[in-house]
């Protein structure tokens, strides 16, 4: 009798194999197949030399070394990123218990009773002791998957793995983003803090010369007043740029989960290697390959194996719970001949009103359209996204190279004021109109050349990341 239930419970396990969840089909991208034209990304898609994206390993992106390490640092101490990871361990082990539920539970139990029943009692003129001793190997209550109900649950809890670790890569991505738009955005601001420093020096020279010329009476007392407004603007943005620059600081440090050291941050835009210039390809379907597309897809394949689940609960459950094992009225003879014992119990289940049942299962086709929804407009996103990121490439070359141009220009026309000033043929209102303009056109460039480095970056991060 032992091996008829092995080999009914093995006809059991090969028969539960079908699921009732409808057949998955990956839906059209609703966006369009080329990247937009027009005159605003004939630029950037003309670059010659640029790497596609999945060519690009994250270390071959980021070429600056210094970058490299404060990268690597966020990723091995970054809290976020490691809740992420734990996250994704979490809906393994989900997937792992949701699995389980396809194979029996096997239990071993020993027990024994002795129960003393007293004369005259159930029909007895004597007093008995009845003692009961048993050694059973069972299973209880196990649900033959006969139409698929715990595989389709099993399966959505897959994709809800999947989609897990998906979105801890693209946490990750996010993260390695972040931490260089920072890194720029401190080596920009301590530009800026040079600039304003120096700017300030100037304008205390310049000051101690009005100075001197209106003791003498050469200067005017507006010469003076404008002297010292200028100074003031000068002294403020100083303060202000320190206070950015700590704050950078500060915010870089939380990235990378721990104080970064000084020789490893930038002292301005220029020290830092730029990170390599990358291409989308021609088409948009390179979208797809991005992390959070791909957690969105998984939880829509998801969606559908709950319709599965959800179809499964119309039909009957079968479950079945048995045991083998030895029975003896005395613990010595419990393993002796003839001493085996056995059960088989097996209940079929079957549904004929539960109003709760149709509800779950309209749920569950809705669920699969939200789904749906989600899963078009990340890839919707995701497209805007990158078109951003290939019109700020298209003409921020272009915006750099005039900037520069302007602040050339502007140089030499402070130099000229400056000169003709100390000559006395012009005011001092013009060496200030020079000077301040000057100061705006230099801050000016600097934040254009961090736009290009930040776009760069965000390019890297709306394309998928690349490789590891």
């Amino acid at each position: 009798m032992r091996r008829k239930i092995v080999v009914i419970l093995g006809v059991f396990v090969f028969m539960g194999g079908c699921t009732l969840a409808p057949k998955y089909t990956q839906p059209l991208a609703p966006i369009p197949d080329q990247w937009p034209q027009g005159s605003a990304y004939e630029k950037a898609q003309a670059a010659s030399g640029a790497a596609k994206i999945p060519e690009l390993s994250r270390q071959e992106f980021f070429t600056d070394p210094k970058l490299q390490k404060i990268i690597e640092m966020a990723l091995n101490n970054n809290r976020d990123l490691r809740v992420a990871a734990l996250n994704v361990e979490r809906a393994r082990a989900l997937y792992g218990v949701q699995r389980a539920e396809l194979f029996p539970s096997v239990n071993g139990t020993a027990t024994g009773s002795k129960q003393r029943t007293p004369a005259n009692v159930m029909g007895f003129p004597q007093a008995l002791t009845i003692e009961r001793y048993d050694v059973k190997l069972g299973i209880s209550s196990w649900e033959l998957d006969f139409f698929g109900r715990i595989r389709s649950l099993k399966d959505q809890a897959l994709e809800t793995y999947l989609a897990t670790d998906e979105a801890r890569r693209s946490a990750q991505i996010a993260l390695v983003s972040e931490v260089a738009r920072v890194y720029l955005t401190l080596a920009a601001d301590r530009e800026n803090l040079k600039l304003a420093r120096s700017a300030l020096e100037t304008q205390q020279d310049a000051y101690g010369l009005v100075q001197k010329r209106y003791d003498v009476g050469v200067a005017s007392g507006l010469d003076l007043n404008r002297a010292q407004i200028t100074l003031d603007t000068a002294r403020g943005d100083a303060a202000r740029y320190t206070q950015l620059e700590a704050q950078d600081q500060n915010a870089l440090n939380l990235l990378a989960g721990t104080p970064a050291p000084e020789e490893l941050l930038p002292a301005d835009l220029e020290s830092i290697t730029p990170p390599r210039e990358i291409s989308p390809g021609l088409s948009s379907e390179a979208l797809l390959r991005r992390p959070d597309i791909m957690a969105a897809e998984h939880q829509l394949k998801g969606a559908y194996a709950f319709i599965g689940a959800a179809r499964a609960a119309f039909f009957p459950r079968i479950s079945l719970t048995a045991s083998v094992g030895t029975a003896s009225d005395e613990l010595s003879g419990l393993f002796g001949s003839g001493t085996e014992a056995w059960s088989f119990t097996p209940q079929i289940t079957a549904p004929i009103f539960d109003a709760r049942t149709w509800a779950a299962y309209r749920i569950s086709k809705t669920d699969r359209e939200i789904a749906l929804a989600q899963y078009e407009k990340t890839i919707q996103t995701a497209f805007r996204e990158a078109a951003d990121a290939l019109a700020v490439q298209g003409g921020i070359n272009q915006q750099v190279s005039a900037q520069q141009s302007l602040v050339d220009a502007v140089a030499e026309t402070y130099r000229l004021s400056s000169q003709r000033y100390a000559k006395g043929i012009d005011s001092y209102l013009g060496v200030l109109e020079a000077e301040r303009s000057l100061y705006a056109a230099q801050q000016g460039l600097v934040t254009l050349r961090l736009a290009k480095f930040a776009n760069q970056v965000r390019m890297y991060a709306v394309l998928g990341g690349g490789g590891e």
